[in-house]
């Protein structure tokens, strides 16, 4: 009677068994999909891609928008950053920026947790804070103009309160605090429901192992609700820091860059030099604004990679 003998193999040390030794393949995209694709990918190069390229080239020149040019190499990038004009732009803008990024955040969150908890009406409330969110920015400028320049001074007036009594518009010192006030206003509904979906993501049962424990609701804010919400906090405060460095139509709406210069952005020195015949000039500047957008979008990129956000 024959034996038979079984041999048993023992997969070596360090190589994984079964199916985690199969090779991964790449799925073959189907050709279609780049046929959705393309119209999209026609459009951007045509109205994005191809003029930024095109401005970019004549930075290194001395045109003002028409007629003849000849190239100047790197003196147009030199003289921006020796300029005392577009430094101040600089200046204001990331300043105005930082200060308003912090002001929405805070506000948003702390709304955030308010319209989350136990409180009537929270879902009409929602949809009135969001409001703003939908009104052009241009609009909610020139209405805020006229509560600065009218009927906030006509009430510090009636009250006696001196510093009240003048509109803060007119004020080189005071105006940009004007121009947060509105951008805040306008930002704080697209930050709050980042917010909202990210204290809504959290499972109620650590909540209720918390209450257990005896922590108290200050405690469960700052231990349990803000470490959770961390990846909503870096997305808000970089997507938020962006679009504040392009400000633009609220501070036209309320100051046009005044008193003087005290509150001219980086994008309305730009545009106000296409204008004036400093195109490729103000080429140079947008270059390296858009050099700094390219890097803070990066940044972006490198903190939100790995979590598990939307």
């Amino acid at each position: 009677m024959a034996t038979t003998t079984a041999t048993l193999t023992v997969p070596k040390a360090g190589r994984r068994s079964g199916a985690a030794t199969m090779p991964r393949t790449r799925r073959r995209v189907e050709g279609v999909y780049y046929l959705f694709l393309l119209p999209a990918l026609i459009l951007f190069t045509l109205a994005i891609t191809i003029p930024a390229v095109i401005g970019i080239f004549f930075s290194f020149t001395d045109s003002i928008g028409f007629g003849d040019w000849e190239f100047v190499g790197l003196i147009n990038y030199v003289a921006v950053f020796t300029d005392p004009a577009i430094l101040q732009s600089y200046l204001f803008t990331f300043g105005f920026a930082a200060v308003t990024v912090i002001v929405v955040n805070v506000l948003a969150f702390l709304l955030a947790v308010g319209l989350v908890s136990r409180v009537r009406l929270k879902a009409g409330l929602r949809a009135i804070f969001v409001i703003p969110m939908v009104i052009s920015g241009i609009i909610i400028a020139y209405v805020f103009n006229f509560l600065f320049s009218n009927s906030v001074p006509a009430l510090g007036q009636a009250w006696g309160v001196p510093w009240l009594s003048e509109s803060i518009l007119a004020n080189p010192d005071l105006a940009w605090i004007a121009i947060v006030i509105v951008t805040a206003w306008q930002a704080i509904p697209g930050t709050l429901l980042i917010y909202i979906a990210g204290l809504l993501s959290i499972p109620g049962d650590v909540y209720e192992a918390a209450d257990i424990d005896g922590a108290g609701k200050m405690q469960q804010l700052l231990r349990i609700t803000l470490p959770l919400v961390a990846g909503y906090v870096v997305i808000n405060v970089i997507l938020g820091f962006k679009n504040f460095l392009n400000a633009y139509d609220i501070i036209v709406g309320l100051t046009n860059g005044g008193p003087g210069t005290a509150t001219r952005s980086i994008a309305m020195t730009i545009f106000t030099g296409f204008s004036g015949g400093d195109y490729a000039y103000q080429m140079a500047n947008a270059t390296i604004f858009f050099v700094i957008a390219l890097i803070l979008s990066l940044l972006q990129l490198r903190l939100t990679r790995g979590r598990n956000v939307f």
